[in-house]
């Protein structure tokens, strides 16, 4: 808010909002453990804080990060943040301690190709479910989990449609509890955010060594003018999601490329620039 207009006490001129964005309070991005620890009421001592990275994104894989905490003994881990807050160096910094700090911690990724044969959401429970596979083998079983959102797209689908996958041998049976904004806010869901990102850019960084034209260090996958123009180009490559309307839908700012690393694309789960086209592959279950 930009400062209030001095005026006299007869006539005065109530501030106005600027234009631009207006920055979030300190308070607001510095997560902690406060929700997560109201579950221990319930009995519960393990919780895994979950999150999701590069769904909104034209080419390249969707990542689930699984952070673990210890409600009866976890302590604050300084300097996490919800990962579209955190400088690319800062993420890298930060995905060891997140590991170390975390009773378990896993990603699991579910590939372009997966995404066009199932949907985006059956793909969401596919990665997650092979990150919550490798959380159990690490011997750890959480009691519940912490997912960023409205809609629980990790346990199994009560009814599975045409478009779904078999079904995983081992898949999250604990209870889901989901919470938007969690990524802000919940100490656990910004951990798992971290190494998650972390994990995908690393990927798309090599794929990007595959295919160097499509600027994949840089954008991450997302829709830029320039990636738009190099598929209008060269065409997709077999790391774009072709179900997608890959010509279509917004552009993000050039301005973001570099700060939140395009990951704004993914706010509260949006199906944003240039998401799936009109399908049943598309339509939440």
């Amino acid at each position: 808010m930009s400062p209030a207009v001095k005026a006299s006490p007869a006539k005065a001129t109530p501030s106005r909002p600027r234009s631009g964005p207006s920055k979030v309070p300190a308070s607001r991005t510095k997560p902690t453990l406060r929700h997560e620890r109201t579950f221990r009421a319930q009995g519960v001592r393990y919780l895994a804080g979950v999150d999701e990275v590069g769904r909104g994104a034209l080419a390249g894989p969707v990542s689930v990060g699984i952070a673990v905490v210890d409600l009866e003994r976890q302590k604050p881990l300084a300097g996490v943040r919800d990962s579209k807050l955190l400088a690319p160096a800062e993420r890298e910094r930060l995905d060891p301690l997140v590991r170390r700090w975390s009773v378990a911690a896993a990603v699991g990724h579910a590939s372009a190709q997966e995404i066009d044969a199932i949907g985006i959401i059956a793909a969401l429970r596919l990665a997650g479910t092979r990150a919550w596979q490798e959380v159990l083998a690490a011997g750890v079983t959480p009691d519940l989990v912490l997912l960023d959102g409205n809609h629980n797209w990790l346990s199994p689908a009560d009814q599975l449609s045409l478009f779904d996958p078999p079904a995983m041998e081992v898949s999250c049976d604990a209870p889901v509890h989901t919470k938007i904004k969690a990524d802000m806010q919940c100490l656990s869901v910004a951990a798992a955010s971290v190494i998650a990102k972390v994990e995908r850019d690393r990927t798309m960084r090599e794929l990007h060594a595959e295919y160097p034209g499509f600027g994949w260090d840089i954008n991450k996958g997302y829709a830029t003018a320039s990636h738009r123009d190099a598929l209008r180009a060269a065409g997709p490559t077999p790391y774009h999601r072709v179900s997608w309307r890959l010509l279509g839908g917004d552009l993000l700012d050039a301005d973001d490329v570099d700060g939140a690393d395009l990951e704004a694309a993914d706010l509260d789960g949006g199906l944003e620039d240039g998401g799936p086209a009109r399908s049943e592959h598309s339509v939440p279950d």
